[in-house]
């Protein structure tokens, strides 16, 4: 049992996560790229499973950027299908367990097997609330934030707001997740040191973790190592650490 457990108030509430790595681990291994994907979809598994049995509210994992339609035709294909196929195969196991899942991003692009499984999904878990689960799919950043700008502008051309009635709490509820926290902690596996297009609004108060663990490889203990690490951080929000110390005594 790690100190996070022991005290829920080190306990992110909303973790995000790009589970980079994937097609690294594969080349490591001589096997196709497809084969590495696979093979990270039982450490989405893991993580899932811990962040339901350790209390975190929300888990939001970058799936599938908008970008990535970039890569080689096969490689979009096969995780195509796997998405299909981890949907329907684990989506009875995650009702189950009380997760609630939920996909973000323009799924408008997806083929009608694919929306119709995400669907399904969403439906079935859709009662319950033990942890949220987003999966952000054809996902990026600068399109959540320019969805939400287009949500904003019809609503004044509609009459319904004014310019000066745009604010930044106006804008943060036109976004994709409007209704969670905002992620306390910000994972990125596969040794990268940056944001790549997540949840650019979300996180802009995040702590980050960088790991050069694969998402294939990484496990409870990297996932502990990571909470410890944001144990031991000190969330200031801009104010001065001595008033943070001095909230904190207050509070106790």
């Amino acid at each position: 049992m790690t100190d996070t457990d022991n005290n829920k108030n080190l306990m992110p509430q909303h973790i995000a996560v790009v589970m980079d790595g994937n097609g690294r681990w594969a080349n490591k291994r001589l096997l196709p790229r497809t084969a590495g994907h696979k093979a990270g979809v039982k450490s989405t598994r893991r993580i899932v499973e811990l962040c339901a049995r350790k209390g975190v509210r929300a888990l939001t994992l970058f799936a599938f950027s908008s970008e990535n339609w970039n890569r080689p035709e096969q490689e979009v294909s096969g995780l195509m299908s796997l998405f299909v196929s981890t949907l329907n195969s684990e989506i009875t196991k995650l009702e189950q367990q009380g997760v609630r899942i939920r996909f973000i991003g323009d799924r408008s692009r997806f083929h009608d097997k694919l929306q119709h499984s995400i669907a399904q999904a969403e439906n079935k878990t859709a009662r319950n609330d033990l942890l949220q689960l987003n999966i952000a799919a054809n996902y990026g950043g600068r399109w959540d934030i320019v969805n939400a700008a287009r949500k904003l502008a019809q609503k004044i051309a509609e009459g319904e707001l004014t310019p000066d009635q745009v604010t930044e709490e106006s804008f943060a509820m036109e976004l994709a997740l409007a209704d969670l926290p905002e992620p306390d902690l910000f994972i990125r596996t596969g040794g990268e040191q940056r944001i790549s297009n997540f949840l650019l609004w979300q996180s802009a108060y995040s702590e980050l973790y960088f790991t050069d663990t694969l998402w294939p490889d990484f496990d409870e203990e990297h996932f502990n190592d990571a909470l410890l690490c944001y144990s031991k951080r000190q969330r200031r929000f801009g104010k001065t650490g001595k008033q943070i110390e001095e909230e904190q005594v207050k509070a106790v």
